[in-house]
């Protein structure tokens, strides 16, 4: 008997116009609803542990519950549900902090909390100790997609407070709102993990190294900044034909705000000169490629190893194009250990949605430490 030949596979070039299209689309609704469909188990994990740790709480404080409850409530569950984890007494006593934490289900879902993994939730109880920092890292940890380590090291380094400390001229030189906006752009420092691998400290090495591990350099500088370009030409010409071209080291656009940012890379201490350098950057990226009606006004960034903060300011005061200055460095060797590459950083939503998946809701393994 002849087996008939399987049908070679048809490649997309095959397929019907707007095909490569339409299956692209396809991919991107299905991963959508895997997403949601993790969030949404997830959600009702994070409610249970509240509503237990809440009851736990209460009967502590109106019937005078001691703390050997916790241990046979443990016993109990564990019996009860012997294929499942997150019955430990530790877990049951994260889940009490949970709820002091978070007083009533409401203030919960709001601020993203039930949608991170059950890990990111007691790393959030351990290390801060208001509801403010809590919740303000727990949306960005959801926005940004980022691991247990991830957080963990930002809170650590105190991301929170670096966000917009850059001495900036931005509310001298820009009106409000948009000098306000501007300053959410910068941070102080800026720390890039891949710096910690450039072995030769010259400006080009370090351009070099941004722009080998451009996604790592982007998610540095923040959320919806997206490259145009390294050692980006301007070309000046007047009216006698005679021409100036200038490099900057790098441009970027940041989308939600529709602004250029000039960023220029200096490996040594600050410097006043450098501000007159930069500004004439951005006054040419302002003038020949901001559009008016479409774009906010251009800044510069300027990254440096090392600044006086007075002379800073007394620099920042004397130039009228709006400039940020901040530190730069790369991610000490015990912190950039605590990291996950950038394939691992990819994968966060896909693991958790699989761990959600194998323990049936429960995304943080027993812990009893």
């Amino acid at each position: 008997m002849t087996v008939p030949e399987r049908p070679a596979a048809r490649g997309l070039d095959d397929m019907p116009l707007g095909y490569a299209e339409w299956i692209a689309d396809v991919k991107a609704r299905v991963r959508a609803t895997q997403l949601r469909a993790a969030r949404a188990a997830n959600r009702e994990v994070i409610r249970l542990y509240w509503s237990i740790g809440r009851d736990i709480l209460t009967r502590q404080e109106r019937l005078g519950w001691g703390a050997k409850v916790i241990q046979q409530a443990a016993s109990d569950l564990r019996a009860e549900f012997p294929g499942q984890r997150g019955w430990s007494p530790t877990n049951l006593k994260y889940m009490r902090m949970l709820a002091v934490a978070w007083p009533d289900l409401d203030s919960i879902g709001p601020q993203a909390v039930d949608q991170l993994p059950w890990g990111h939730v007691r790393g959030l109880i351990d290390r801060l100790s208001t509801r403010e920092e809590r919740d303000w890292y727990a949306a960005r940890s959801l926005a940004e997609g980022w691991s247990r380590n991830v957080l963990e090291h930002f809170i650590k380094v105190g991301l929170r407070t670096q966000l917009g400390a850059a001495p900036t001229n931005f509310g001298a030189v820009l009106p409000p709102p948009d000098s306000d906006l501007a300053q959410l752009l910068v941070k102080d420092p800026y720390v890039f993990e891949h710096l910690a691998m450039v072995d030769e400290v010259k400006e080009r090495r370090v351009e070099q190294a941004l722009m080998d591990r451009l996604q790592d350099t982007l998610m540095e500088f923040g959320r919806g900044m997206a490259f145009v370009g390294r050692q980006y030409p301007l070309i000046v010409a007047d009216e006698h034909g005679d021409t100036d071209e200038f490099a900057v080291d790098l441009l970027l656009f940041h989308i939600p705000q529709g602004r250029y940012v000039v960023v220029e890379l200096k490996t040594g201490k600050f410097r006043p000169a450098y501000l007159g350098q930069l500004g004439t950057y951005v006054a040419i990226v302002d003038g020949q490629m901001r559009d008016p009606q479409r774009h906010a006004p251009t800044i510069g960034l300027l990254l440096c190893t090392g600044k006086n903060e007075a002379t800073v300011r007394f620099a920042l005061a004397s130039t009228s194009s709006p400039i940020g200055v901040a530190d730069y460095e790369g991610l000490p060797a015990d912190a950039r250990a605590a990291l996950p590459s950038v394939d691992e950083l990819q994968a966060v939503i896909a693991e958790e949605q699989m761990v959600l998946r194998e323990r049936g809701g429960d995304g943080e393994e027993e812990k009893d430490g």
